[in-house]
C-alpha cells in the first residue's frame, strides 16, 4: 500500500466520526484509529484478502434508545449479498453477532466488508442494493 493511499485513509478518518478503520491490501494491513489526531496507521500481518470496516455508533438513534445505527463509512456501491445470485447477508428481523458481515461496499475497486458493531436484531435495512451510497448514509439499525 503506497503512502498516498494511507494519507487519504487518515484524512478520511479524521474528517468522519469513524473510531477505527482497518484496510488490508495485498500483504499489508493498516489500522487507523480516529480517537486522537496524533494516532496514525499501524502495519500488521495480513488477516484476510479483503478489507474490513467496522463502525460503532457512539450515540443511539433518536428512533429507539437501544438501537445502533450502521452507517456507510465510504462512498461506493453497496452490495447486500456476496454475489448477485446469492441471498443477502441479512434481512429485517435477523439476529446478528458482533463482527458479522452485513454488507459490502465497493469503493475504488476495493471490497470493504461492513461488520455489525454489536450483537442484536436487525430492525431497519436500506433499500439500496447494487447502487451508490454516500458516506454517512444509514444502512441498517441493530436493536
Amino acid at each position: 500500500m503506497d503512502l498516498s493511499k494511507i494519507k487519504t485513509l487518515i484524512d478520511f478518518v479524521g474528517r468522519s466520526n469513524i473510531t477505527e478503520l482497518t484496510v488490508t491490501e495485498k500483504d499489508v494491513t493498516v489500522r487507523i484509529f480516529g480517537s486522537s489526531p496524533a494516532e496514525a496507521g499501524v502495519a500488521e500481518p495480513p488477516q484476510k484478502p479483503e478489507s474490513t470496516i467496522s463502525l460503532v455508533s457512539d450515540a443511539p438513534s433518536s428512533a429507539e434508545k437501544t438501537s445502533y445505527a450502521v452507517k456507510a463509512p465510504v462512498f461506493g456501491v453497496l452490495h447486500r449479498a456476496p454475489a448477485p445470485s446469492e441471498p443477502p447477508f441479512v434481512a429485517i428481523g435477523d439476529a446478528v453477532e458482533e463482527g458479522q458481515t452485513l454488507f459490502i461496499i465497493e469503493a475504488m475497486k476495493v471490497f470493504n466488508t461492513i461488520a455489525a458493531p454489536r450483537s442484536g436484531r436487525i430492525t431497519h435495512l436500506t433499500d439500496i442494493d447494487n447502487g451508490e451510497v454516500e458516506t454517512g448514509d444509514l444502512l441498517a439499525e441493530i436493536a
